[in-house]
């Protein structure tokens, strides 16, 4: 790792650990934008708006999204946000969720939540974050146009506290950002203002999500990424998505062997976790 990726790692965490979240700008380029995003236009003409208030009755969403837009494994693999999972998750934790949210104008504020826990595993009290969490905005986000909203410091709360007249942060940022945060941060999409239905704009977003090894992933990735698919990620990218083991043990396995035997018959060790 080289010094500089190792320092903003070691900035970003600091960030984390104080306020629960970290801000970083035009993490990646343009042209990584674009391809997102053209791989995920055909599916917004066709993608029906939410089911519910969560969801948001003014919000698209587009899951299963490696296989959809395989151009967002550059998101999921992005050095300094595995290197943030390396600090704050135990050793071969799995993605847990990679989604794209469009929200259009008009669309209500979501209610404040933490994002892991989404099995409601009984949770009173002070606790670690099981999860980090990260949106990587596809569009710029502004106070209009439903930028995420977070709770500065909630993560060091009780878990059965919710906000009580506390300012929400709203995390504005350009396009290519990313903001990365504690799984257990209070924080929520918030609104967008009727200007931006009228002018018929929407700001794109894609939340990718990473967990414990022990937890129950928010999408079954090994059915949403199928072997004959994941065969063509990198090796780190197999292992996210759960072609692999939690080590030491043997949680995981498939009819007793490593599944990585799945999609990779010449398989014979662990070492490509390096």
């Amino acid at each position: 790792m080289c010094a500089s990726l190792a320092g903003e790692i070691e900035t970003h965490s600091e960030q984390i650990r104080t306020l629960g979240y970290s801000l970083a700008e035009n993490l990646v380029c343009a042209e990584l934008v674009d391809r997102v995003r053209a791989q995920l236009a055909p599916y917004y003409e066709k993608s029906p708006k939410g089911r519910n208030d969560f969801e948001g009755f003014e919000t698209q969403r587009i899951y299963s999204l490696l296989r959809k837009a395989p151009a967002t494994a550059q998101l999921v693999e992005h050095p300094l946000v595995l290197g943030l999972a390396d600090r704050f998750l135990r050793n071969d934790y799995l993605l847990s969720a990679a989604i794209a949210i469009n929200v259009h104008g008009g669309e209500t504020p979501q209610d404040f939540h933490r994002d892991d826990n989404p099995a409601g595993a009984p949770d009173t009290g002070f606790r670690d974050m099981w999860g980090l969490s990260t949106i990587w905005m596809l569009d710029d986000f502004s106070k209009s146009n439903g930028a995420t909203e977070v709770i500065p410091g909630s993560h060091k709360w009780p878990m059965e506290k919710l906000p009580n007249g506390q300012t929400p942060v709203k995390v504005c940022a350009p396009a290519g950002s990313v903001l990365i945060f504690a799984g257990n941060l209070l924080h929520r999409g918030g609104p967008s203002s009727e200007q931006t239905r009228k002018s018929a704009a929407s700001r794109l977003g894609i939340t990718i999500q990473y967990a414990q090894p022990w937890m129950r992933t928010i999408e079954n990735m090994s059915l949403s990424v199928p072997s004959n698919e994941a065969v063509a990620f990198s090796p780190r990218m197999q292992a996210l998505l759960g072609y692999s083991v939690a080590a030491p043990g043997f949680v995981g396995f498939v009819d007793g062997l490593h599944p990585k035997r799945l999609i990779d018959p010449q398989y014979v060790g662990r070492k490509y976790r390096g």
